[in-house]
């Protein structure tokens, strides 16, 4: 005992004698919001270059070296809706030496995913060291930050926890994960209200923790005052291949299996729930808000909230038939939430959401509509619909 306590004694004198140690560190060292700042004059550990670089008036500039190669771009995606860059990849420009570069902005500070296309295969930028891992092929993440942390930011506030439990599924055969955010200050001795949150199609459970970044977002409403502690279990709901031609017709059923069979008893077993529909919320992104939507309208016995996030259905008045007709149904729901993108009005998803709004109002089914942020179909709109509007709006009926 003596030994530890020498050893956390000299760890707080080198925190007290030495605090320059802990000023302009490279980026990974803290959760930082301005990550990609290039404080130091440093490359990244195995770069061959800085890229991107985040200066402070918010442009960026994207570095590559590359002496083999004909052309490089910055593919059309987040990056060019948010900030009107238009419709067409942006070229960089290659000196003597082989290096290819490529400023952009001001852009408006926001967390973006992108591609590089090089010689027209769209890869990861291979210098960022802030990379997906999704159920897709990987795309970097670009980090423009602002004068100080954002909603999303990991700050000097409360913390949760974030759990990962792999449990076994017969319902899929085999192994699977989840995700649990158990709020600042949980104890099994009070039950708390579950959010069951899910992603698009190309996302896993992890994604809306490191992309949706929904611990940060409810540490920090927590801390406000602007939202109601929960519990938030993020199951893996791709259950079907999305290729497989049977993928639309087949995923609702298999994954509300899921969520009967393993994954709402497991979280009504490891964690203090109010197990009942006025306790449980669903909610997801696009094919998420699908699965929110066609599987927990036919659930009213296991959900009473709903937040379907840039999705919706043409056909809603028909294949919500049995939702919208029921009698009861405003009884049944205590919060039903429709969101999606500024940008989004333009784009297909918009057509499928104002037929699901439109549905909704045919019906007088009480419901709120929510349209805001600078984004498109991504994740900063995804982030900015949970902390604008649904996660402070979600459980206020609760005692």
């Amino acid at each position: 005992m003596k030994t530890m306590n020498r050893v956390w004694i000299s760890a707080l004198a080198l925190l007290i004698i030495t605090p320059a140690i802990l000023t302009g560190q490279q980026a990974n060292v803290n959760l930082d919001f301005d990550p990609q700042k290039d404080k130091e004059g440093l490359t990244p550990f195995s770069a061959r270059v800085n890229s991107p670089e985040v200066h402070d008036d918010q442009t960026v500039t994207f570095r590559l070296r590359a002496d083999d190669v004909d052309s490089v771009f910055l593919s059309v995606g987040a990056i060019h809706t948010s900030n009107n860059l238009g419709n067409d990849p942006l070229a960089f420009t290659r000196d003597e030496e082989g290096l290819w570069t490529l400023t952009i902005g001001p852009l408006i500070p926001d967390m973006y995913a992108y591609h590089l296309i090089i010689d027209g295969v769209q890869v990861a930028d291979p210098n960022n060291t802030y990379a997906a891992f999704t159920a897709m092929p990987p795309y970097s993440q670009l980090v423009v930050h602002g004068d100080g942390p954002a909603y999303y930011d990991a700050k000097q506030v409360p913390h949760g926890r974030v759990t990962r439990h792999v449990y076994s599924s017969e319902v899929t055969g085999g192994e699977r994960e989840m995700y649990v955010y158990t709020p600042p200050g949980y104890t099994p001795e009070k039950n708390y209200p579950v959010l069951y949150l899910v992603g698009g199609s190309g996302e896993l459970p992890s994604n809306w923790v490191y992309d949706g970044r929904v611990n940060f977002i409810m540490d920090n409403l927590l801390a406000e005052g602007k939202a109601k502690p929960m519990i938030i279990a993020i199951p893996n709901n791709q259950v079907i291949h999305r290729n497989h031609p049977q993928h639309a017709e087949l995923t609702f059923d298999v994954f509300e299996k899921e969520l009967r069979n393993h994954v709402i008893p497991l979280m009504d077993e490891k964690y203090s729930t109010i197990p009942t529909p006025s306790g449980r919320a669903i909610s997801g992104l696009s094919m998420g808000g699908r699965h929110s939507m066609f599987i927990g309208f036919r659930s009213l016995d296991l959900f009473a909230n709903f937040g379907i996030l840039s999705a919706g259905d043409v056909n809603a008045e028909e294949s919500l038939k049995h939702f919208l007709r029921d009698p009861e149904v405003n009884k049944k729901v205590d919060y039903l939430f429709v969101g999606q993108g500024t940008k989004e009005v333009d784009s297909f998803f918009n057509h499928r959401v104002v037929a699901l709004t439109e549905a909704l109002e045919d019906h007088e089914v009480v419901h709120e509509y929510y349209v805001g942020g600078h984004g498109g179909h991504d994740w900063s709109t995804w982030r900015h619909l949970l902390y604008y509007r649904f996660l402070p709006n979600l459980w206020q009926n609760q005692n």
